[in-house]
Order: structure tokens, then sequence, then C-alpha cells
């Protein structure tokens, strides 16, 4: 194992998965007021519609097929009667689908980030380079998705990248795994990684703003007073009335 391999595939997780937990308890004491999307839609809204849509339905599609295929070992699909054609069957259907859709709204939302006055000069270099890495994790996500696993290349990253991310979360890191997998797959994790990193320090922190408290928040009673006599008024009216 060469330094490098051992960096990206053993240091480098670890310190992008720190900062991923420190950075957001550091934002979370400091910048409560700032832990916002901070939406530009009074900005530019129509082009904002579209790819918002396409690209956050997308990414919730993307984001569990990366827990079906990372952290779901191979194993269990094998003992529930999941054949490695139905799963690639799935993933290529069901995640074309929802990559397509990603990719889409994240070129939508590309566009509209540069192309429209207001929106650029009000963008942080924070909010240029998030976008920068996201379109380039989502695209090289599904060009290896359609390449290797629609081509039936025999590539299996369950085999490589699903027990070497595993071994990173159980503190038992396999760098050996990662070493000769296809370069395509091999950018796709690092800058995944790296997106993890800045996530903390970034707009992304609104994805943990879900309100949640809503749905067991009691509902808020509203009752007319037309048709009722305000008896203070009266009351009020009455001194003024007899001079007191």
């Amino acid at each position: 194992m060469t330094f490098f391999q051992n960096f990206f595939w053993v240091s480098f997780p670890y310190i992008m998965l720190t900062m991923f937990v420190v950075g957001h308890i550091y934002r979370y004491n400091v910048d409560q007021f700032g832990w916002s999307a901070k939406s530009s839609e009074f900005l530019e809204k129509k082009q904002l519609k579209w790819g918002s849509i396409l690209f956050h339905y997308g990414i919730v599609f993307v984001f569990f097929g990366h827990v079906a295929g990372v952290l779901v070992p191979k194993a269990l699909y094998d003992v529930i009667g999941v054949t490695d054609h139905m799963y690639h069957l799935g993933a290529v259907w069901i995640g074309g689908i929802a990559g397509i859709s990603t990719i889409i709204g994240v070129v939508l939302l590309m566009i509209r980030r540069f192309t429209v006055k207001r929106i650029y000069i009000h963008s942080t270099f924070r909010d240029i380079i998030v976008l920068v890495l996201l379109t380039l994790i989502i695209f090289s996500g599904f060009v290896n998705t359609v390449w290797y696993t629609g081509r039936g290349v025999a590539f299996e990253y369950r085999e490589t990248i699903s027990p070497w991310f595993r071994g990173i979360l159980s503190l038992r890191p396999t760098p050996s795994l990662m070493v000769g997998i296809p370069l395509g797959f091999q950018i796709h994790v690092v800058s995944a990684l790296l997106l993890f990193g800045i996530w903390p320090f970034t707009r992304l922190v609104h994805v943990w703003s879900l309100p949640l408290e809503y749905l067991n928040r009691k509902f808020i009673v509203y009752r007319s007073i037309i048709g009722r006599r305000p008896i203070a008024m009266s009351t009020n009216r009455s001194k003024n009335k007899s001079g007191t």
C-alpha cells in the first residue's frame, strides 16, 4: 500500500467524517440563526421551481438507493431471495430514472446560478463549491451506473466499495478493497467524502431542519368574535358617559 492509497482510503474518510460531525455541533452552537437554506426564491422563481423539484425528489431516491447498495450487505439480499439480476435491474431502471431527474435538476440549478445576474451576485464561494461538487458527484455516479452496470461489465461494487465503507464506519478499514477499482468510482467516492467534510459550513445544513415537530403539534383553535358584544369597550363607554 502506498502513502496516497492509505491516505485516500483510510485517513481522508475519517477526516471528512470527523469534520461532518464536529462541524455540525460547532455550527449549531455558534450560528443557529444562519442554520437555513437561505432561499433565493424571491430573487428568481421560475427556473428554481422545476430545478428544485426534480433535484430534491431525485436525490431522495438516489440516497435510499445508496443505502440499499452500500450499507446493506450483499449476503442479506441472498438470504431474502433477491438475485443479482433483480438487484441490478432495479439499480438500472429505478436508479436510472432517479439519476436522470437529479441530473436535470442540478443542471437547471447550475444554469440558474450562473446566468441569472441577481442570483450570481448574491452567491458565495461556498454556494458555488457545493453546486460544483454536487454536479460532479451526480454525474460520476450516473455514468458509473450506466457504463458498468448497464453494460454488464464484471465489476461488483457491493464486493468492494460497500464492505470498504462499512469497514470505515465500524472502525475496521480495509483500504485494499479500494485499490484497483475503476477511476470513475474512486472520483465519486472521494468527491462525496469531500462534500461531507464541508457540509456543516454550507447551506446544506438545512437538510436537518425538517419541521418534524409539526407532526405532533396541537391544533391552534381560532374563534370568531363576530356577533359578540365587546364587554370591555361597553364598560369603558359607560364610565365615560357617567363622567368617571
